[in-house]
């Protein structure tokens, strides 16, 4: 593998769950919004039922000055925007993670350069390498619930551990 693919395989930072990140210690690094991805990270996979340690979290944040939207690569508004609605929050549909497009497109809404946006997602070929190539501050967490994923996802989830053995040997 090259030095550059791994470097973009490799998050800024990692935490047990979005409710763990640290808001304050991001805003002490600059980080002035978080782009959200929505299945297995602020939600189960295909839910619309936001736990109340996220909400809690959500509004701290925002609490804290930092401007939050959520990335999907979902197909359609349909399931995201009632979700956004709940937490009070703009999103963003068809971002085609991990490519940069999606990820440069949410930091111009918020009106921020990609040094000043971190993404947080559970999954290192799409939330991670897209956000490290978007130049943001990326910070990894496990999946809320791995019980309903796609078979495509499982097997990249295979590869996240593999690449993971390799990295820190």
């Amino acid at each position: 593998m090259t030095r550059r693919l791994l470097g973009w395989c490799r998050p800024g930072l990692t935490a047990g769950s979005v409710p763990e990140i640290d808001v304050a210690a991001l805003r002490e690094r600059g980080i002035e919004a978080l782009l959200l991805d929505l299945d297995n990270t602020l939600v189960r996979w295909r839910s619309r039922e936001v736990p109340e340690e996220v909400l809690a979290w959500v509004r701290q944040a925002s609490d804290a000055g930092l401007r939050l939207c959520i990335v999907s690569n979902a197909g359609s508004a349909r399931r995201v925007a009632p979700v956004a609605r709940r937490l009070g929050i703009p999103f963003l549909v068809r971002a085609a993670k991990p490519r940069r497009r999606g990820f440069r497109h949410a930091a111009a809404r918020l009106k921020l350069p990609p040094e000043r946006v971190a993404v947080i997602g559970d999954q290192v070929f799409t939330d991670v390498v897209g956000g490290n190539r978007a130049g943001m501050l990326t910070i990894l967490v496990p999946p809320v619930d791995r019980s309903h994923e796609f078979v495509t996802t499982r097997l990249m989830r295979l590869l996240e551990r593999a690449l993971h053995r390799h990295i820190h040997g």
